[in-house]
């Protein structure tokens, strides 16, 4: 049964391009890291400091978070 299943999931993908996947994922991308922007933006604006740590605190995390939703995205595919 388990077999039959990796076969119908192998034909659903297999007739959409791989460049679908991709598109979703710069979407995720994008996301991450515009709500890691704002989040550090808004606590900025409440802690009301000169120097923006939060703002860039929350930016390079967001990043980094991106970047390891890209990783495991791309360690996937290569299964």
């Amino acid at each position: 049964m388990s077999e039959m299943n990796k076969n119908e999931k192998k034909k659903k993908t297999e007739g959409t391009p791989i460049y679908v996947k991709y598109i979703g994922l710069s979407f995720q991308l994008f996301g991450i890291i515009g709500a890691g922007t704002w989040f550090g933006w808004w606590v900025q604006q409440k802690t009301e400091m000169k120097f923006p740590v939060w703002l860039l605190l929350f930016s390079f995390l967001s990043v980094a978070i991106a970047f390891y939703q890209l990783w495991m995205s791309a360690k996937q595919d290569n299964k």
